[in-house]
């Protein structure tokens, strides 16, 4: 998995390209959270479920069906993000299912469970190319904890920050275009 350091980097990059009115704080704040709860199931380690379990890491908080339900929890809650109920569930949505995608690109662990309750399989991308991230704060600070920063700066941040300035281009000329000419 991308650290909880990295896992911010697609709701923010969102927020980036699309712009505050578009992404109001409270909503980005809880994009920022929405994108690393699905990491609360390492909580089942220590309740002894086993990995592979639905209900064990990487299981079922990492699926569409969950991040569905925040974004849905995001649309009941939309008032106090200061969004629409669709802008609220949808960012919410992706911030909380990109959690997922990215896991699915590291180098670890035994896949993810994107479509439970419909089915227990775990799934990778075609390609792993981030480093996966040692669980636990002593193996986080060793040489493989410095490893996987710079294995997500070029694999997830390089990429999120070319993907919010494309946004903010695309949000710029759509607004030059519908600008008249100055004569």
């Amino acid at each position: 998995m991308p650290t909880i350091f990295t896992h911010p980097a697609v709701p923010l990059a969102l927020a980036v390209g699309l712009g505050r009115d578009a992404i109001p704080s409270r909503l980005l704040a809880a994009g920022v959270a929405a994108s690393i709860l699905p990491d609360a199931d390492v909580v089942a380690f220590s309740l002894g479920v086993p990995y592979g379990s639905a209900f064990g890491h990487r299981g079922f908080t990492h699926s569409l069906a969950f991040a569905a339900a925040v974004g849905l929890a995001g649309a009941l809650f939309h008032r106090a993000l200061d969004a629409t109920r669709v802008r609220a569930a949808a960012f919410l949505f992706v911030a909380t299912a990109s959690h997922g995608a990215l896991d699915a690109f590291t180098t670890g662990g035994s896949g993810i469970a994107f479509l439970w309750p419909w089915s227990e399989a775990r799934y990778f991308a075609p390609v792993q190319v981030i480093a996966v991230s040692p669980i636990g704060l002593r193996r986080f600070l060793s040489e493989r904890g410095v490893d996987v920063i710079f294995s997500e700066l070029a694999w997830v941040w390089s990429t999120c920050a070319l993907a919010a300035l494309l946004l903010r281009l695309a949000q710029r000329a759509a607004v030059a275009f519908r600008q008249p000419p100055v004569l």
